[in-house]
């Protein structure tokens, strides 16, 4: 597992898909939802995970097209140095049905990130 995975946000997610896919040999390792549209895609290329996230809702201004998804130990203990260092605190902790506990904060640039926590199996 890597500590950072970059992920795509796209309208245009299957183009995506079919670009990685044939040009880099990336190999569909994640789905979720695992039937239907996906919102999300996880691409095995070489010993890294790229995800390409189904973004539609763009708004009026500007949209990020980029993310960083960084796992740490502590999502909650993460969070509480966010605001001191200046970045913003967006949302959650929040326990994913994919096994995982994501925070969604933005950097000092306002460039999205998401931390990451496995949860342990019950």
């Amino acid at each position: 597992m890597s500590t950072i995975q970059p992920v795509i946000l796209t309208a245009n997610q299957d183009g995506l898909l079919g670009f990685y896919t044939n040009v880099f040999g990336a190999e569909e390792v994640f789905r979720e939802p695992a039937e239907g549209p996906a919102f999300y895609l996880g691409l095995r290329i070489g010993d890294t995970v790229l995800g390409l996230v189904a973004r539609t809702d763009t708004g009026t201004g500007a949209a990020p097209r980029i993310l960083l998804d960084i796992t740490v130990d502590d999502v909650e203990a993460t969070l509480g140095r966010v605001t001191a260092l200046g970045g913003t605190v967006r949302g959650g902790p929040t326990d994913m049905p994919w096994g995982q506990r994501v925070a969604h904060i933005l950097d000092p640039d306002g460039n999205p990130v998401n931390l990451t926590q496995p949860i342990p199996a019950r």
